[in-house]
């Protein structure tokens, strides 16, 4: 391939090499001899129900700029994975596409060791929605032990707003629950939740009528990174640093660290691990 032409036209490159890819008797067109390996420009468009034609001038870089609808239709006839489309939108149109909100119902293995590597900094894994989804032992300790609630209550605002213990936890309620609404407000619509957290949204609404006035309020903050304090029922006023961070390839995952804030308070959070641990096995 000419070098020169491949640089000038990303896109087409991109796409001929993805047709390319393809096995034409596993998508059922006859295998018989063909020029060049992968289906033919006629067949993709067949598949996205576009122009030959048109296809042909798309990869030639002769076409005009494709629509949202016809992109997809594309992604789907060269069968792209969900990154491999979103390259495809950022080719073509300069930007990524619409966002898909697919939620996660668990984190793999590797992401858990992740967890467990941080043996005195509670640690998890949230979806867009706030629904914990993994954490390691300082975090059941420290925090809340997810383990002891069903699933549908591994969320951070029904904890936040209906579990009166989560509640006389925190120094100053009223404002990390308005911190906790608005953060979450703004990470659903990140990761285009907006429709999936409604659900929740009305049954706190509900619930609680702190949370929908809260949720009326209409903030939105991002989740970054801060301090935390909390009043444990065991080691009494401990501080911890926070800090956010994207799960790669997830975008519906976030994983929160809370590190002791000061020696003494890692000193206090190590002990009581290490005696959470002799208990579970006298």
């Amino acid at each position: 391939m000419n070098t020169t032409v491949a640089n000038d036209n990303l896109l087409g490159a991109y796409l001929r090499d993805r047709r390319e890819r393809l096995d034409p008797s596993a998508l059922g067109y006859p295998a018989g001899r063909r020029r060049t390996p992968g289906l033919r420009r006629e067949e993709v468009a067949q598949r996205a129900n576009v122009s030959a034609t048109w296809y042909t001038w798309l990869e030639q870089g002769r076409g005009g700029a494709p629509s949202d609808e016809v992109l997809d239709r594309i992604a789907r006839a060269l069968l792209l994975s969900e990154i491999e489309r979103q390259h495809l939108f950022l080719l073509a149109l300069g930007r990524p596409p619409e966002i898909r909100y697919q939620a996660s119902e668990g984190v793999a293995p590797r992401l858990q060791r992740v967890l467990d590597a941080l043996p005195c900094s509670p640690a998890m894994v949230k979806t867009a929605t706030w629904d914990v989804l993994a954490w390691n032992r300082a975090a059941a300790v420290v925090l809340t032990d997810y383990g002891k609630l069903e699933p549908a209550e591994r969320n951070v605002l029904r904890l936040m707003f209906c579990n009166p213990e989560v509640r006389a936890h925190q120094v100053d309620w009223e404002s990390v629950a308005r911190f906790v609404v608005a953060a979450f407000r703004l990470d659903a619509a990140r990761a285009g939740a907006v429709r999936s957290m409604q659900a929740l949204v009305d049954e706190l609404s509900e619930r609680s009528a702190e949370f929908a006035a809260m949720w009326q309020s209409q903030d939105v903050q991002q989740h970054g990174g801060g301090t935390k304090q909390l009043r444990h029922p065991t080691l009494g006023a401990i501080a911890m640093e926070y800090s956010a961070f994207a799960v790669d390839g997830c975008p519906d995952l976030s994983m929160v660290v809370y590190n002791p804030a000061t020696p003494e308070d890692a000193q206090r959070i190590r002990r009581l691990i290490e005696a959470a641990g002799s208990d579970r096995s006298a």
